[in-house]
């Protein structure tokens, strides 16, 4: 093992690849948390298994008194996919050229080590720290994300168990570890809408109603429509059609129906209702027979500059040099579950070019400076 100051932290290397050999496809854990437990229990956390339904997840919590520090994070990975494809088994943890590969190595079981370590390593050093230090892992966040982080947050909600800070795993860094900290996150708001016709032969069309044809038009509109300009923090609202299907598959046949699935990434400049209004007040004008149905996938949230985003800054220019873009692009994360309550809510990890792909991998120097910048915010944060 490595020294307490030795160049190398062999202890974030090694327990890495211990999780990634755990084939932990959503909603399966794979004894994942059980293994991060049993490490924090022994430097002094209390454990709380909090399962709902097929989802298991993890709260535990050092201290008793505020402020409380929250590392955030998912022992659930999305499928490997054709095995063939990969250089090297993708629950197999292979370190080749100072890198690991495995499914899960960047999206985050690399994140998952290396904040377990920093915080043996700090709580070590700083045995009577200040406030609290808590874990909340769950293995439903690349799922349906309904019975993880949201399930768990009401659970603390319920008895006013708050969370001060909280820092979230997701690979957040492009081109260099830690050249991008998220502040905040985009909403995203889903809408299923069928729109119905006639079906008929096409050459009597005459007693059919298209409703291809018909919707066109409305949809055109749509993706045209600009929604609002954005702000300083967040750029414009975005909509995109993302699936239409149509039709009996035989060419001679005008369809009855036309589904259309649709998303809108969102600033804080707009409301999930307000876009809802305006999508039908479109699908009205254009006197169309609809039904849509809609899902909120969470509302934007942003994290101000505070004592958080100074914290992590901090780390990250004492370990690397580098002053981080504080950005709210990219997709969805459980943060967005977590910062409704009050918290402040950051975004740290390793660089995100493989994640969800094929040969998926993390550099193991940027899980050994992960861990110190991960130890350096509890320290800017917590003594």
């Amino acid at each position: 093992m490595a020294t307490r100051f030795g160049a190398t932290l062999v202890e974030t290397i090694e327990l890495a690849c211990e999780l990634i050999k755990r084939p932990s496809v959503t909603p399966n854990d794979e004894g994942c948390q059980q293994l991060l437990g049993e490490r924090l229990a022994k430097i002094g956390f209390k454990l709380e298994s909090m399962v709902f339904d097929d989802t298991t997840n993890l709260w535990a919590r050092r201290g008793d008194s505020g402020p409380v520090f929250c590392f955030a994070g998912h022992t659930d990975v999305v499928p490997a996919g054709a095995e063939h494809a990969w250089i090297y088994p993708p629950f197999s943890a292979t370190r080749k050229d100072g890198y690991i590969f495995g499914r899960g190595a960047a999206d985050m079981k690399g994140s998952l080590a290396a904040m377990v370590v920093a915080t043996e390593r700090f709580v070590a050093d700083n045995p009577d720290h200040q406030g609290s230090i808590a874990f909340l892992i769950t293995s439903d966040e690349e799922g349906p994300f309904i019975n993880g982080t949201p399930k768990v947050v009401e659970t603390l909600e319920a008895r006013q168990e708050k969370i001060t800070w909280c820092l979230v795993g997701e690979p957040s860094s492009t081109a260099e570890l830690g050249d991008v900290v998220k502040i905040g996150r985009r909403g995203s708001l889903t809408g299923d809408l069928t729109v119905f016709g006639i079906q008929g032969h096409v050459a009597y069309p005459h007693l059919a109603e298209n409703p291809v044809h018909n919707a066109a038009p409305a949809l055109a509109e749509l993706a045209q429509q600009s929604w609002d300009d954005g702000n300083s923090s967040f750029p414009p609202t975005s909509f995109q059609i993302s699936n239409v299907q149509a039709g009996t598959g035989a060419g001679n046949v005008i369809p009855g129906e036309l589904h259309v699935q649709f998303n809108f990434r969102f600033s804080t400049e707009s409301t999930a209702e307000q876009l809802k209004q305006h999508v039908v007040t479109v699908l009205d004008n254009h006197q169309l027979d609809y039904s849509v149905q809609w899902k909120l996938n969470g509302d934007p949230f942003l994290t101000e500059s505070g004592a958080l985003v100074e914290a992590t800054v901090n780390a990250i220019g004492e370990h690397t040099g580098r002053l981080p873009e504080l950005s709210t692009a990219g997709g969805t994360s459980d943060g967005r579950f977590i910062a409704p309550t009050g918290a402040q809510v950051i975004e740290l990890g390793p660089i995100n070019a493989t994640i969800h792909k094929v040969n998926e991998c993390v550099s193991e120097a940027d899980l050994e400076t992960l861990t110190r910048v991960y130890e350096k915010v509890l320290e800017n944060l917590l003594c």
